[in-house]
């Protein structure tokens, strides 16, 4: 979409966004700012909700300038509904039912809803040698059950360690259709981002999910993520991202908006927000759409970009 057609058709939501430039003022009273954020979602009926992908704090967060625990009051100042946590924040914790729960109480005394939790650091998925494998399944077993306890709906999976692209395809239907059967007695949905390598291949993940046959296993299609290989300075070779949202939405049981950047529109500088957000609403997906903020302004201002610029996109869509 040109740029002179994005700001026509964002003046039509002028008064939900000025209710929304007011909102990232700093309000005195909490009452206020849970009236504000009421009027913001009234007058911006989407055909999705927002949430906050933990990962969008990691500096804070890495720097103990924020504790796990803060999350939810933070994502609740930042006018999101939903929280996407990340494993490597609590990785200790999967097993403690009182920091659980401490968890789960922030989250419900915040009105935020505990929506996923991203699993990294538990063995490769892919791998072609099957002992270490299935040791990275069962590695995944504690998050399942810790995902059902935060009343989550989902864990995010990755599918590293492949050599070859066929064998990596076999071996992750194989992990995928044995993680996502232990997963089912929890209710819990088991999803595959598009995080590099093969798995940035929307071509293989079609391959891939085409023949996984379980109803709670499927994809989180990330805007931003389709580097299929790396070098030493960076990506050598990238997916086309429209293509490969397309090929992963028919899958898709959660959306993650990666941002980097913004101009002095509030666009953001690499990505084609309307247009990637119009393919997410023809998919008929209608679930959380998660910020994932990965620039260099501060982490709280990218957020904020971010969120505006999906309420935009979103009014348009309506």
């Amino acid at each position: 979409m040109k740029r002179r057609n994005f700001i026509s058709k964002a003046t039509k939501s002028g008064i939900a966004l000025s209710a929304l430039g007011l909102y990232s003022c700093d309000f005195k009273t909490k009452e206020n700012k849970e009236k504000m954020k009421e009027s913001i979602i009234k007058e911006s009926p989407l055909f999705f909700k927002i949430s906050l992908a933990q990962w969008s704090l990691h500096k804070a967060l890495f720097a103990k300038e924020m504790d796990n625990l803060d999350f939810a009051s933070k994502s609740r100042e930042l006018g999101c509904e939903g929280l996407e946590y990340v494993n490597a924040f609590f990785k200790d914790k999967a097993k403690d039912k009182s920091y659980l729960n401490e968890m789960k109480s922030r989250a419900n005394a915040e009105g935020q809803a505990n929506v996923l939790i991203m699993i990294d650091g538990e063995g490769e998925l892919a791998d072609a040698n099957s002992n270490e494998r299935l040791k990275g399944i069962e590695n995944h077993y504690k998050w399942v059950e810790a995902a059902h306890y935060l009343g989550c709906h989902a864990i995010r999976v990755n599918l590293g360690g492949g050599k070859d692209k066929a064998e990596a395809a076999k071996t992750s239907i194989d992990s995928l259709t044995r993680l996502s059967e232990f997963a089912k007695g929890s209710n819990i949905n088991v999803l595959v981002e598009n995080h590099g390598g093969f798995s940035s291949d929307g071509m293989w993940m079609t391959e891939v999910f085409s023949q996984v046959k379980s109803e709670n296993c499927g994809t989180l299609p990330d805007f931003g993520n389709f580097c299929i290989q790396y070098g030493e300075d960076g990506c050598l070779k990238e997916y086309d991202r429209y293509k490969g949202m397309k090929e992963l939405l028919p899958f898709a049981k959660a959306v993650s908006a990666k941002s980097y950047g913004f101009d002095a529109d509030g666009n953001e500088t690499t990505i084609d927000y309307y247009r990637v957000m119009k393919m997410v609403k023809e998919s008929g997906y209608k679930g959380f759409v998660g910020i994932e903020f990965e620039g260099e302004i501060s982490e709280e201002q990218g957020i904020i970009h971010t969120r505006d610029l999906l309420l935009n996109v979103g009014k348009q869509l309506v």
